[in-house]
């Protein structure tokens, strides 16, 4: 047995194989932003088509849709900000 210090652990700095030359994180979050969008925006038309179309003149529907979309587009733009940067 030898009698060497444990060293510490250190988290490796990038991904090394896993990502191609480059390609940068910044450009995979902000290709996984655009793929979440497009889910996003595939699933708000659905949604707002079907609460409509089956809601039978609710008077709750206008507001809650509009609701979803000026919240879902505040976290959309703060997303594509930047402000949280790698």
């Amino acid at each position: 047995m030898t009698d060497r210090p444990l060293q510490p652990f250190s988290a490796p700095t990038s991904l090394g194989s896993f990502v191609p030359d480059g390609v940068s994180y910044e450009m995979i979050v902000e290709w996984v932003l655009y793929v979440v969008l497009v889910f996003w925006a595939v699933y708000t038309i659905v949604a707002v088509y079907h609460w409509l179309k089956y809601s039978h003149g609710s008077w709750v529907a206008f507001p809650a849709i509009a609701t979803h979309l000026v919240v879902s587009f505040v976290l959309i733009i703060f997303a594509f900000s930047g402000v949280f940067t790698i």
